[in-house]
């Protein structure tokens, strides 16, 4: 099985075991839709324009993010209720990391645009403008909330996963921008070798 096989394999899964009785579907719906448009977009753009393995990764990785805080709600993933528990929180902290994810893979994706387009140089420049295009996709994506919970109203309370916290907007655009300072500090050369061969 070649490796566009198995991320399709492993995509298809995730998302049966996410969609088989999640715990509320509209919220389901509103959490998945990103990681139910990954499959058509990447297959339409394939063949003009194929990523590096260390992008189609690292989309794979988060649309099993996504879809895993869509079966649960992201504050209710089991696993950051016991982790919660063990620190002495009250707060289920998954949809931090669906924002740190939110920065740790689109940073990856928009330095492979401006790179491959030759819009940029490797450099500075390339970091700042693939984190400035991290910070406009996560304010966008809080904008989005906003305006699912403004149309929703209570029904929306699951999607919003604010979970009481005053600053959670404010925190989750500062995750995404942790994960993208760390993606590309720990990613970069990898990155680098594999766009070498594109």
């Amino acid at each position: 099985m070649n490796k566009k096989a198995l991320w399709i394999v492993i995509y298809l899964v995730v998302i049966v075991w996410s969609a088989f009785e999640p715990y509320e579907r509209f919220t389901w719906w509103l959490e998945a839709i990103p990681a139910l448009l990954a499959l058509p977009i990447l297959a339409f753009t394939d063949r003009k324009f194929p990523l590096t393995p260390l992008a189609y990764g690292l989309i794979l990785f988060h649309c099993v993010v996504l879809l895993v805080g869509a079966k649960y709600t992201y504050a209710q993933v089991p696993l950051f209720d016991w982790i919660a528990q063990v620190m002495g929180s009250e707060r289920n902290n998954y949809d931090k990391l669906g924002h740190f994810a939110q920065g740790f893979v689109p940073v990856i994706l928009a330095r492979e645009v401006l790179l491959r387009h030759h819009v940029l140089q490797l450099g500075y420049w390339c970091h700042f403008l693939s984190l400035c295009f991290v910070l406009a996709f996560s304010a966008f994506y809080e904008l989005i909330e906003w305006w699912v919970g403004a149309a929703s109203g209570e029904d929306a309370q699951a999607f919003l996963g604010t979970q009481g916290y005053v600053w959670d907007t404010q925190s989750d655009m500062f995750m995404a921008l942790v994960g993208g300072i760390v993606s590309l500090f720990l990613l970069t050369s990898i990155h680098n070798n594999q766009l070498n061969h594109c």
